[in-house]
């Protein structure tokens, strides 16, 4: 596996595409980003094998911008708005817990996740990591920062509304 940060190179070029990769219509954005790498058939482990190594072209780079502009076209076109789907997808978990009755189960994991993270944090931060685990501490930290962001998104929602105001703002 490679040090290349390529999901924060989907995220600067297409970040639509990023968005899109780690929910119910991670096939559009495999489409998409498969195409323009040049491996139109790709699977999503394909994809991930191919932008770890960071040897994008130029041309590639370009696709991918391009790729994203189309994607969000055909959003447009299929009438899917994305911060519905994330706020359906936190309204729907909101309202098991409601309908189940279980209220300690989100504020235990939670709790487990803020722990576990501010642990790590302080080990980082106190501790030397051998070279050889750094890879291991990376994938664990980006683990544990996904699982945060969840449990904040659970409690608080999420900028994304904040970020639609923005770019609609840019657009007048």
């Amino acid at each position: 596996m490679s040090d290349f940060d390529w999901k924060g190179l989907i995220k600067s070029v297409a970040p639509t595409a990023a968005t899109l990769l780690g929910g119910p219509l991670a096939g559009m954005a495999v489409e998409a980003i498969a195409g323009a790498i040049g491996e139109p058939n790709a699977t999503k482990e394909q994809i991930i094998e191919k932008l770890q190594t960071g040897t994008l072209t130029a041309e590639q780079m370009a696709a991918l911008k391009t790729a994203e502009a189309n994607l969000k076209i055909k959003l447009r076109e299929l009438d899917i708005d994305l911060e519905k789907v994330h706020a359906a997808d936190r309204d729907s978990a909101r309202q098991m817990a409601a309908k189940t009755g279980d209220v300690w189960t989100p504020r235990i994991l939670a709790f487990v996740v803020l722990i576990t993270w501010g642990i790590v944090q302080y080990h980082l931060l106190t501790a030397v990591v051998d070279s050889s685990m750094r890879e291991l501490v990376a994938r664990l930290l980006g683990t544990l920062d996904a699982a945060l962001m969840a449990v904040l998104y659970y409690y608080y929602g999420s900028s994304a509304g904040s970020a639609a105001k923005n770019d609609a703002l840019v657009k007048k």
